[in-house]
């Protein structure tokens, strides 16, 4: 069994808690041992961005430090929001020795910046490009079609930082998809911001946003949305029958994780996965598609 640093960030540890458990559950069918570092603190999300840039630096300066120290060599963040913070971070430390020293003037764990960072997906591929994965496999998501959401963070980044998928079109999980059997949609709004926080400070335009995203992808045929950002899952499934309600559209979406589809194919009991607590029911639809 591969053991990988796990960072679950906040979102995960509360309203997004099933996806914490589903995570483990696939990685250990697929030999990863997800190892959640001792410790950890909040990353400072959009909050610490937007009103101080030393904290935005510093919180999770303080996660790659303890990463840093467990020897492990990749650290694994689902959340898009979580991941993008932390590999800012690296990048702006692997850049900037002295903001490093500082940083670490104050840590008891050092920074060394060498750990690699991952988001869920740069973990899955690998997977996915070996057989592994469909090796675990015994399940065809057959006609479901999905409509996979990025969000705004997983791909780009107010830094110079590379990525393997495309930034504007990333592929990754319509890959994941095709190989569990269901039907990836092309479509317009897979990096489109959904609000994000604002849902909490500014919702009419949180609202309009989110409509902009289940339109587009109703119009397109989609039976569901996809997603690994637990904001993302939770801005469009919480606030679904808000915004169908506020700007006319009739058809609602359950919104899946990706480690939930996965967790189908690999033949996981749904409840297990608590895949029944969507604010948006997310049973019915693989009911009718005979998945369950």
């Amino acid at each position: 069994m591969k053991e990988v640093a796990y960072y679950p960030g906040c979102s995960l540890h509360s309203s997004s808690e099933l996806y914490d458990l589903q995570c483990r559950m696939v990685f250990s069918n697929l030999g990863i041992e997800l190892k959640e570092i001792d410790d950890w603190n909040c990353c400072g999300a959009t909050a610490a961005a937007k009103t101080d840039d030393f904290l935005a630096i510093a919180l999770p300066a303080r996660n790659l430090g303890i990463a840093d120290a467990t020897g492990l060599s990749e650290i694994v963040i689902p959340c898009s929001s979580c991941y993008s913070r932390t590999l800012v971070s690296q990048k702006r430390l692997l850049c900037d020795s002295e903001l490093k020293h500082k940083i670490n003037a104050e840590l008891s764990r050092k920074v060394e910046a060498k750990i690699k960072v991952s988001s869920i997906l740069d973990l899955l591929m690998p997977k996915l490009l070996s057989g592994e994965l469909a090796a675990k496999l015994n399940k065809k998501l057959a006609g479901l079609k999905v409509a996979c959401y990025y969000g705004c963070l997983l791909t780009r980044f107010p830094c110079d930082i590379s990525v393997d998928d495309n930034i504007e079109n990333p592929q990754s999980m319509e890959k994941i998809c095709e190989e569990l059997g269901a039907e990836p949609l092309d479509w317009g709004y897979k990096t489109d911001c959904c609000g994000a926080s604002a849902s909490v400070n500014d919702t009419d335009q949180s609202l309009l946003l989110m409509s902009y995203i289940l339109k587009d992808a109703v119009s397109r045929g989609a039976d569901c949305i996809v997603t690994t950002c637990p904001l993302c899952q939770m801005n469009l499934d919480a606030h679904q029958v808000r915004v169908m309600q506020k700007h006319g559209i009739k058809k609602s979406l359950p919104v899946y994780f990706i480690t939930e589809l996965i967790g189908m194919s690999m033949g996981f009991d749904p409840y297990e996965m608590q895949i029944d607590r969507h604010f948006v029911d997310a049973i019915s639809l693989l009911k009718e598609k005979g998945l369950v």
